[in-house]
């Protein structure tokens, strides 16, 4: 980790929060996959849209290991912050989880900030949930077999889903959250102890949720911040896949408890030595491949696939 740190520091390139948003999104597209394992090749890929509530059509990616029909679903949001990220940045960590975890991956292009402030994103991961839990048969994937996911400000939205469908009774078998968001205002100890120096440093954070949230009121409504949602007994069971070195980690480790103590099955598993976006540098970082497998496991164990 800390010689893929060195190689970024060595690059020298503008921090993302140092350029435009439109700009930062080139950037982090240019990047996306120098650190990742190979593209997987997979017996289904195909690009389509969902129908948000004003009309709008996100555009999503579905990715399938096998043209079986019955599939367990995925619904997958990417990191960046509300900001950046795409299913082009996501596309490989999608088909490695479609290929492990031998279920169907529909990843989601929600629209992003500043654009669209908060809770455009939210409600784009919510829309394009219950659109997928009412056309999975269409699509070859099993409607009673559904799970969320997603990193970062993806899991941020995942973690939404997941109470969203437990108050519509949507049955969901998992929420799998990498590394995310669940504070109203980044205030733990790892914030501070990960400030600076190791791929998310704060400036970056604040620049991001900036963008997204304008008020107080906005930073400490539950669906950007989880952590703070009135009740979450009876939501999913949970895979939380956390960063040792991140400044999310503690409030990752918080909801977990959240979830817990509310009577939640929840699998933690924090990975050491590794920072945020971890995940999708699978080249280079062997961590990356165990979440990889990790995750996938949980996939399939929520599935009843093992």
């Amino acid at each position: 980790m800390r010689s893929v740190l060195e190689r970024m520091a060595r690059a020298g390139h503008p921090p993302l929060h140092t350029r435009s948003p439109h700009d930062a999104r080139i950037a982090y597209q240019a990047g996306a996959d120098v650190l990742e394992v190979p593209k997987a090749p997979l017996a289904r890929v195909q690009d389509f849209h969902i129908p948000a509530r004003d009309g709008h059509a996100l555009p999503a990616r579905l990715y399938a290991p096998t043209t079986d029909t019955g599939l367990p679903l995925l619904l997958y949001t990417h990191g960046g912050g509300f900001t950046i990220g795409s299913i082009a940045t996501h596309d490989i960590l999608c088909r490695e989880l479609a290929r492990l975890g031998h279920c169907m991956v529909v990843s989601l292009d929600y629209r992003l900030a500043p654009e669209h402030r908060f809770p455009t994103a939210s409600n784009d991961a919510w829309d394009a949930l219950l659109w997928l839990a009412a056309n999975a048969a269409s699509l070859g994937a099993d409607p009673q077999c559904l799970a969320v996911g997603g990193d970062s400000a993806g899991g941020t939205l995942a973690a939404v889903n997941a109470i969203l469908a437990r108050d519509a009774n949507l049955p969901l078998a998992l929420q799998l959250l990498i590394y995310p968001g669940c504070a109203a205002h980044q205030d733990t100890p790892s914030h501070a102890t990960f400030a600076r120096g190791l791929v998310l440093e704060e400036p970056a954070i604040s620049w991001f949720f900036g963008n997204y949230v304008t008020t107080r009121e906005e930073r400490e409504d539950w669906r950007f911040a989880p952590l703070l949602a009135p009740d979450v007994e009876g939501v999913a069971p949970a895979w939380i896949g956390l960063a040792e070195c991140d400044p999310l980690v503690d409030e990752g480790i918080d909801y977990a408890d959240k979830l817990r103590l509310a009577g939640v099955p929840v699998d933690l598993d924090i990975y050491r030595g590794v920072t945020h976006e971890f995940i999708k540098m699978g080249r280079a970082i062997p961590e990356a491949r165990k979440a990889h497998a990790d995750a996938a496991r949980a996939l399939r164990q929520a599935f009843q696939m093992e």
